[in-house]
């Protein structure tokens, strides 16, 4: 079974299956998944714990004996296998189809592994995981839903928001969860229980947003000005080099205009959005800057790209960093001058 990271706790509370996957990028929730999990296996008297860490090299026969040894005191074991690169190869991957098919029953197997994609999902192993136990897809909040995730924190820490207090700690640590669980614990130990004012969080919150191109093109895609030049002034912030940026930003204009051409073909929206490679979850940004500007106004933003790719290359005289503010503002259909004035 394959399930979403907020729908574990419910899970487990009906009882453990033999194995569980928690997949994900994003490291606060993560662990947090696989905390659940031992904290449910202990409950349960799993009191022996076995790490193992798949590296180069790594005794696949080890998982094996793991699951087939018998404690001295006949307990029940936790075998946590840890596969940092998310594949085990060939023989890693007979190993899990091996030991998903006859679970011992003293045994739990929890597996932590980046973010798998579908075609690691399909291979052979990852469904025997699946038919066997569960498989938990760690999914960070994104934007639009970050304020309700940590103002649904700060209550768990016996503080009352008020009202734009969520979204003022979202602007400042978007893209950085651990953050924002730092953040939120520190406002729980300056304000104690109670209510939690914006002047009081704008004191003690710090700026620790982490953001990245992708960030960038979603916000700039829905329209959301503010947003991003803030992601893009973090960018430049943290060194990351205009020529990403630009790459980013050109890829999904050309997407967007392939969609409008492959629709004036006749093509449905939906089928013209996944031939682009625009999957479900960036279509609403995609569908709203295809709405804003239409195939001639994409072509425009393209073209705009092409004189900010010369400013960046050194071949026309101009501020890389200007230049795409500008054509941030274009793309997301501000008007005016940007974030850093007039040039």
């Amino acid at each position: 079974m394959i399930l979403a990271a907020d729908r574990l706790e419910a899970q487990i509370a009906g009882g453990l299956s033999p194995i569980y996957l928690i997949s994900g990028d994003e490291p606060l929730l993560s662990a947090e998944a696989a905390d659940l999990v031992r904290a449910r296996a202990r409950s349960m008297d799993y009191s022996e714990r076995t790490v193992m860490t798949v590296e180069r090299g790594f005794d696949w026969a080890e998982l094996a004996a793991a699951g087939g040894a018998m404690s001295l005191f006949a307990e029940k074991r936790l075998i946590e296998l840890r596969i940092p690169t998310g594949k085990p190869g060939i023989p890693g991957g007979k190993a899990l189809v091996s030991f998903a098919a006859s679970p011992p029953p003293d045994a739990l197997l929890l597996i932590l592994t980046p973010r798998l994609d579908k075609r690691v999902l399909s291979s052979a192993w990852a469904k025997a995981v699946d038919a066997a136990g569960i498989i938990v897809q760690v999914w960070p909040p994104d934007r639009s839903r970050l304020p309700v995730w940590i103002s649904g924190r700060l209550r768990s820490m016996g503080l009352q928001p008020e009202a734009g207090v969520a979204e003022l700690i979202a602007d400042r640590v978007e893209g950085n969860l651990l953050a924002a669980d730092q953040e939120i614990r520190k406002l729980a130990l300056l304000l104690g229980k109670g209510k939690a004012g914006q002047e009081d969080v704008a004191r003690a919150v710090s700026d620790s947003a982490r953001y990245d191109v992708f960030d960038l093109v979603e916000a700039l895609g829905t329209g959301d000005l503010g947003r991003g030049h803030r992601i893009l002034s973090g960018l430049e912030a943290e060194g990351v080099e205009p020529t990403l940026v630009l790459w980013a930003v050109i890829r999904e204009l050309r997407a967007l205009a392939a969609v409008t051409w492959a629709m004036s073909q006749g093509r449905d929206e939906r089928q013209a959005m996944s031939a682009a490679g625009i999957w479900a979850r960036r279509q609403p940004a995609a569908r709203a800057a295809i709405h804003r500007h239409g195939r001639e106004g994409l072509l425009g933003l393209i073209g705009q790209a092409g004189s900010v790719d010369r400013v960046i290359k050194g071949s026309v005289p101009g501020r890389p960093w200007q230049v795409l503010a500008d054509l941030a503002t274009a793309v997301a259909g501000g008007i005016g001058v940007s974030r850093r004035g007039a040039a």
